[in-house]
Order: structure tokens, then C-alpha cells, then sequence
């Protein structure tokens, strides 16, 4: 049996802050859209209190950032990106061209093409979220992306050193430090000094989301990400302590992040709120984090491993701790989450900063229908045809033209019956 001990608070009172949300967006983009960097400008200043001659980066603020910063810093930037790059090309090497001859003089294939330009969105207003120039702009890098365009809003009143050094460093072409709405709206409808792209990538706020949500289709997206979602996945091999600090780590995000715990212990569930109070009395982040925890914390109590596994099908969250004694039972039955964190010894930080898979996933239960962001998403995957011969191309065309003629299409029907005409040897 499932027993729901903590629930979050009703949909309902979600979904009109989203409405909300919706609107602001959509006035932005229009204003960006009829008055271009005037509109930029003009949020950027209410937003951000931000107004610079050029929001684009020059070489030599650039290099001021990246002087700015330690060895030690530097180093640890480097160490974090070699994971993410070692792994991007390792999934980059997965993915192949194909050319096959599937019926004699049929030739098909497919290629495997970048995109031609990309920007990548890094939030930075509240926390500097360098991590995610790793998970975009070297990403990209990797996956061919000719022009890598990297944005991030000013944070403290001017760009962020440790940031636009992550961008320097991953291989970024452009660094602007501008962001919000008025960011993305300017890359994807293009003005007289942001040059449109082709795609836009990275996680950002409420805002944010919901300005790539209302842009697709004019540019392409990586995905609609919401608040940052964790699940901890737990039976009574696993210490409380622990299970507290991974729910709070992920919580700080946001006041709306949802973090839930599941067990089929019952000690565990029992036990857990009074020690997310005690570590809530010493976290740095506990004005943000509590609120999390107080609206969209969970407590989700099983009996059996089918109903854990039935359950976290169910939420499909973003981030999956597994702290079981057999934590590959969940990564052999499980089909819907952002990425796995298999056993105590790592955890979702693991994840977002160092180890080297991707933090850009999904959320909402998108996990239901995709991942997350990796080289594939900048990637095209394009089919080609070719027929070698004449009897090859009657072949075909003879078929094609029944099956047009079932449709009703007389001008599919005839591109076959020239074809037939044409090729068709007669005795």
C-alpha cells in the first residue's frame, strides 16, 4: 500500500502564479519584438539595474574576469569541464551516419549535422550558476555548433567573473552578460546588435522558461525547464542524515522546488522531518529551502520495491538519489526520470557541478517522453535517398503509385508514373 505522509500544496495555487507568469512574458517578447535593443534596454535597467554601452563582452573584459580569479578557481573550473567534455565526446562518438542499400540500386542514409548557431542561457541573478557554461557551451562545442553565443545576467551590478570564465573556457564565441526574458527574446528575433540564433539552451527562472516556451517554433529549445525537482529513494539500509541534506541541497533552489522522499521504511519516514528541522537550523539557504520543503516537500511511504519503483514512474522527477542496499534494481526498472544518482557515495551536486553528465533536464514529468540535454540536442539527424538504377526506380515507383492512387494524390501519383514511364524497360 501507498500513503502519502506530506503533501505539497494544491495544483491549483501553481497554476495561477503560471498564468501570471505568462502574461509578463508575453508582453516582454512583443516589446522586444516591435522596439529590439530600445525594449532590451529598458528591462534590463528595470530587471537588472543593468545598462552598459555594450552588453556584448569585449576580449579585454574577458580577460579582466578571467585575471580576476585564483589558480585554485581556474583549476577547479578546468577539472569540472574535462568531465563534461570526456563525457560529451563519448555520447558524441554513439551517434553514427548511416548508408545502407535496402533493396538492390536503393540507397538510404542519414547524417548526423550541428546546428549552425546556438545561444546558451546561464542564470546568474540569484546564484552564480557557472556550471551551467559546462553543461551548454562546451556541450555544444563538442557537438559541432559553429557559433556558440553564451548569456548571463549581471550579478551584483556587473558580470560575473567566475561565469564568464567558465564561458571563456568552454569555448564560447560570444559572451554577453545581459539576461531575464529580454535575453532570450533578443536571440531568438534578433535586433540591430544581438544576432538571432538557431536554438536556445540552458535552464533559467520561471520567466525564463516560460520565454522559450512561447518562442519555439521560431528557434528551437533544449527544454522547458521548471523548478528544480529532487527524489530520494531510500529503504533502512540508508542514513537519515544524509537523506535530509540531499532533499535541502536541491530545496535551496527555489521556494517552488519540489523535493520528495520515498521509502518503504517507516522508521525513516518517521524520523525524517525532525532532522530536515535540525539541519534547517544551521543551513545558510534555510530561508529559501524551508519554504521549499514547508509547500512542495513530500513524504511518500511503500510496502515493496514494485510500489517504489511504480512511484517514482509516477512523479518522474528531474533528479533520482537511490539510497537501497540494491540501488541497480532502480536503474534496471525505472523509465522515467532526468538522470540516476546510484547509491550513497554520490548525489545530485555530483551531478550539477563536477562529475561530468549533463545538469540541463527535465522536469514537470517531461521525464516521461525525454532526457535531458546532451550533444544530440544539437544535432540533426537528416535523411538522404538515392536510387541507382532504372529498374530499381520502377520498382519502387509502381508501388508508390498504387498507394498515392489509394490517397487520392494524383500529383504524388504521377511524380511515380513519369518515373515508370521513363525508366520502364518494354519488350
Amino acid at each position: 500500500m501507498i500513503r502519502y505522509l506530506k503533501t505539497p500544496k494544491p495544483v491549483e495555487a501553481q497554476a495561477e502564479i503560471a498564468a501570471q507568469v505568462r502574461d509578463t512574458v508575453e508582453r516582454i517578447i512583443a516589446n522586444v519584438a516591435r522596439n529590439g535593443d530600445a525594449a532590451v534596454r529598458e528591462y534590463s535597467l528595470q530587471f537588472d539595474q543593468w545598462s552598459p554601452v555594450s552588453f556584448r563582452l569585449s576580449d579585454e573584459e574577458i580577460a579582466a574576469c578571467v585575471a580576476s580569479l585564483s589558480e585554485q578557481e581556474i583549476g577547479d573550473i578546468t577539472f569540472a569541464q574535462a568531465q563534461v567534455r570526456r563525457f560529451a565526446e563519448v555520447q558524441k562518438a554513439s551517434m553514427h551516419d548511416v548508408e545502407v542499400e535496402t533493396l538492390p540500386g536503393v540507397i538510404l542514409g542519414h547524417r548526423n549535422i550541428p546546428v549552425n548557431s546556438v545561444a546558451c542561457y546561464i542564470p546568474g541573478g540569484k546564484y552564480p550558476l557557472l556550471a551551467s557554461a559546462h553543461m551548454s557551451v562546451l556541450t555544444a562545442k563538442v557537438a559541432g555548433v559553429k557559433r556558440v553565443v553564451a548569456a548571463a545576467p549581471p550579478f551584483d551590478g556587473k558580470p560575473h567573473p567566475a561565469i564568464v570564465t567558465a564561458m571563456y573556457l568552454a569555448g564560447a564565441d560570444e559572451i554577453y552578460c545581459v539576461g531575464g526574458v529580454q535575453a532570450i527574446a533578443a536571440f531568438a528575433l534578433g535586433t540591430d546588435t544581438f544576432k538571432p540564433v538557431d536554438m536556445i539552451v540552458g535552464p533559467g527562472n520561471a520567466y525564463v522558461a516560460e520565454a522559450k516556451r512561447q518562442l519555439f517554433g521560431k528557434i528551437g529549445i533544449d527544454l522547458i525547464a521548471g523548478p528544480t525537482e529532487t527524489l530520494v529513494i531510500a529503504d533502512d539500509s540508508s542514513d537519515v542524515e544524509i537523506i535530509a541534506a540531499d532533499l535541502l541541497g536541491q530545496a535551496e533552489h527555489g521556494v517552488n522546488s519540489p523535493a520528495v522522499f520515498l521509502t518503504n521504511s517507516a522508521e525513516l519516514a518517521q524520523t525524517l522531518p525532525a532532522e530536515i528541522e535540525r539541519q534547517l537550523a544551521i543551513l545558510s539557504t534555510a530561508p529559501v529551502a524551508s519554504v521549499a520543503w514547508r509547500d512542495y516537500g513530500e513524504i511518500i511511504l511503500c510496502d515493496t520495491l514494485d510500489e517504489l519503483v511504480q512511484e517514482a514512474d509516477r512523479i518522474a522527477s528531474e533528479h533520482v538519489q537511490v539510497m537501497t542496499r540494491d540501488p541497480l534494481y532502480f536503474l534496471e526498472h525505472m523509465t522515467n526520470y532526468g538522470a540516476l544518482f546510484l547509491g550513497e557515495r554520490t548525489n545530485v551536486s555530483y551531478g550539477d557541478k563536477v562529475i561530468g553528465t549533463n545538469h540541463t533536464l527535465p522536469t514537470t514529468g517531461t521525464a516521461r517522453y525525454t532526457g535531458g540535454l546532451w550533444v544530440g540536442k544539437f544535432i540533426k539527424t537528416c535523411t538522404y535517398q538515392r536510387v541507382l538504377t532504372d529498374e530499381a526506380s520502377v520498382l519502387v515507383g509502381e508501388y508508390c503509385s498504387r498507394l498515392c492512387g489509394m490517397e487520392g494524390f494524383a500529383g504524388h501519383k504521377e511524380q511515380a508514373d513519369i518515373r515508370i514511364r521513363r525508366y520502364k524497360k518494354h519488350e
